[in-house]
């Protein structure tokens, strides 16, 4: 599984029109998922996203959680994090999960983020036509890979 996080000073998603999820301070998650992703890269990914320190403390460290500073999340399936640009110009999303095996890993991946953190996380529409809004807080983007640990 890829993340890419960001750390939002407000954020939403828009499908036909209709927000259908909204933040102020917390994370947009983008999540990509591939056929070996499987319990350990949720847990190992929900674990850190959920303790990484990347909200400044009252000396403007960035020192603090989401779940130290009671923010919100944002979760969003993201298949064009795998995209491969080895060859050519047209992007390859050969690595990337199908439907039948990305969705439930994506609920799944809600559900223990939702867990850990312990309050509901919002979330896109899979495989719809999503209009993500972010205004990046920082700006702070980091990208996690579970296969990589890093």
């Amino acid at each position: 599984m890829r993340v890419l996080i960001q750390r939002t000073g407000s954020a939403s998603v828009t499908v036909d029109g209709e927000i259908i999820s909204e933040i102020e301070n917390g994370l947009l998650v983008l999540l990509g998922i591939e056929n070996e992703d499987g319990k350990e890269d949720i847990e190992w990914l929900c674990r850190k996203i959920a303790n990484l320190r990347i909200f400044n403390d009252e000396n403007g460290v960035m020192n603090k959680s989401v779940m130290d500073v009671d923010g919100d999340i944002i979760v969003v399936s993201q298949f064009t994090l795998h995209a491969s640009t080895k060859k050519g110009n047209r992007p390859s999303y050969i690595k990337a999960a199908k439907p039948d095996v990305a969705i439930p890993l994506y609920e799944q991946f809600v559900k223990s983020l939702e867990f850990t953190i312990g309050k509901k996380v919002g979330t896109g529409s899979f495989g719809a036509d999503m209009k993500v809004r972010l205004m990046n807080d920082g700006p702070v983007t980091i990208w996690m890979d579970s296969k990589n640990k890093e």
